[in-house]
């Protein structure tokens, strides 16, 4: 059984889902690939899990980085599994390129090179969001692109966490709404 609650957050509601031990989903209501693993059979409940994501958003939310991660449960392929941790590296405050993330998967696979467009497909389809820092993935070029939740949420969390902006801007185009 799943269960899902949600959460009003400065920029937005924020739906979450748990299997009852760990968290499964952190989407933006209403962003790309919303709810995309979330079963059809689901409650509305308050699980302990929940409880403690939202205590975890309450502290990010209050401009602090959270000392602690909620268990989470990574309902996705092995490659998405590993962009995925190699995200969760990403320290608050700063950034990463998908270059960068692609050439720390390729080097745990002792590969020569891994594609960053592959490495952009499992960024975009993460439904952890927030927690699993999607946000903090940039362009080499430090172009601002494809954040599911939207170019202005993804600005408004790099913000908040204090990065530095300079050299990052807006992609004229984007994938993402």
């Amino acid at each position: 059984m799943q269960y899902t609650d949600h959460y009003e957050s400065p920029i937005g509601g924020i739906t979450l889902a748990s299997d009852g031990r760990a968290l499964t989903g952190l989407w933006f209501d209403e962003q790309k690939y919303f709810a995309d693993t979330l079963s059809r059979e689901h409650e509305q409940k308050e699980v302990p899990v929940l409880a403690e994501t939202k205590r975890w958003l309450d502290i990010y939310f209050s401009g602090k980085a959270p000392d602690f991660t909620p268990p989470l449960s990574m309902l996705c392929s092995d490659f998405r599994k590993e962009v995925w941790e190699v995200m969760l590296t990403i320290p608050y405050g700063h950034t990463m390129t998908y270059g960068a993330i692609a050439a720390e998967i390729a080097r745990r696979k002792g590969l020569a090179r891994m594609s960053a467009q592959a490495v952009g497909g499992a960024v975009g389809h993460n439904s952890i969001s927030l927690i699993i820092p999607c946000h903090r993935v940039v362009g080499s070029s430090g172009s601002l692109t494809g954040y599911a939740g939207g170019i202005d949420k993804k600005i408004w969390l790099l913000e908040h966490e204090g990065v530095d902006m300079t050299g990052l801007f807006r992609p004229r185009h984007s994938t993402a709404p």
